[in-house]
């Protein structure tokens, strides 16, 4: 990647996407849904594996190349970088019940690149950032909707 693009690049997150083991399902909806959303524009793939928690605690990691069959998703595969090391695994790993399977997601929020990139150019860097959980949110407005979430 040239200095240029490190520049102009957007805010990177990733997602860890965790099923039971006999439900993971990467090439369906999921995978058609991925690609829908670099072919607009919106993300930018940067690397994508499938991480295996056995119940005794093992994990392992695969590239979406070893996986086999991709379906929709092979037409991204090749466009990855490869940036989780086997430290980001454990990690990651970390957050998965024994006996499931995960889909670990890097990715570039290309519709926030060219705030970003002006953001930098103006001084300023990116200090913290952080994501609010959709079951979080369910729960707080379902409290809302309690007596006492009114106030009553």
């Amino acid at each position: 990647m040239t200095e240029r693009a490190v520049d102009e690049l957007g805010p990177v997150d990733y997602l860890v996407i965790e099923f039971p083991a006999e439900q993971a399902d990467f090439t369906g909806e999921i995978g058609e849904e991925l690609v829908r959303l670099v072919e607009a524009g919106t993300i930018r793939l940067i690397d994508a594996i499938v991480l295996t928690k056995d119940d005794d605690g093992s994990v392992e990691a695969a590239e979406l190349a070893d996986i086999g069959d991709l379906g929709p998703l092979v037409e991204l595969e090749t466009e990855l970088a490869e940036l989780l090391a086997a430290e980001d695994v454990d990690r990651l790993a970390n957050a998965m019940e024994p006996g499931s399977v995960a889909g670990v997601l890097v990715y570039e929020n290309l519709w926030a690149a060219p705030f970003a990139a002006a953001a930098r150019r103006a001084g300023g860097q990116l200090v913290a950032s952080g994501r609010i959980p959709i079951q979080a949110i369910i729960a707080s407005l379902e409290a809302d909707d309690t007596p006492e979430g009114r106030g009553a």
